[in-house]
Formats: C-alpha cells, sequence, structure tokens
C-alpha cells in the first residue's frame, strides 16, 4: 500500500522533468540577432508606429519587438534577442532597451 501511493504521488512529478539526450542541456540562443540598443536611442521622441518598430529592430539586429504601452507592467525575463520599447500616451517614444 505504501510503494502504491509513493508511486501515485512520484508519476506527477516525474511528468515535470525534461529529459535531454545525454546530459547536456539545450544550447543558448545563436549569437545572431543578439540585440545592441545604442544604434536606436535617436528614436526616442519619434512615434510608436510598425514602421518605426521594423526600423528599430533593424538598427539593433533585434529578432524580436516588444511594446511597452504607457503604465504597463512587464515580465523580468531577459531575452538577448529582443529589443524593448516603451511608449507614452502621447504614442512617443520613450525608452529603447534589449532584453
Amino acid at each position: 500500500m505504501k510503494s502504491a501511493l509513493l508511486t501515485l504521488f512520484a508519476l506527477p512529478l516525474a511528468a515535470c522533468t525534461t529529459a535531454y539526450a545525454g546530459s547536456e542541456a539545450p544550447a543558448a540562443p545563436a549569437a545572431g540577432g543578439t540585440c545592441d540598443a545604442a544604434p536606436a536611442q535617436y528614436h526616442i521622441g519619434h512615434d510608436a508606429t510598425a514602421e518605426m518598430g521594423a526600423a528599430i529592430m533593424k538598427d539593433t539586429g533585434a529578432q524580436t519587438l516588444r511594446w511597452g504601452p504607457p503604465d504597463s507592467v512587464w515580465t523580468m525575463d531577459y531575452r538577448v534577442e529582443r529589443v524593448n520599447v516603451r511608449y507614452d500616451r502621447e504614442m512617443k517614444i520613450t525608452e529603447i532597451t534589449c532584453g
């Protein structure tokens, strides 16, 4: 009876684990697409539009873009390939960062 209960509780935990082929963890993202916010800082003050987002992605080398509306909160996950663009109520870009 005791071993049956242990098995019952262990199965859901085993389902949460991740198995890797071999003993190595997955590789980190490739260096291509790593964001560098410095070249895009001149976009601060411009209108937050889809076209401006595309230009910021091109200038930063980022693969993804995350818009930050006014008074919004973001998760703290860090992504080397992502550019973050915050804007104010007048749809003017106020901050450009990577992560």
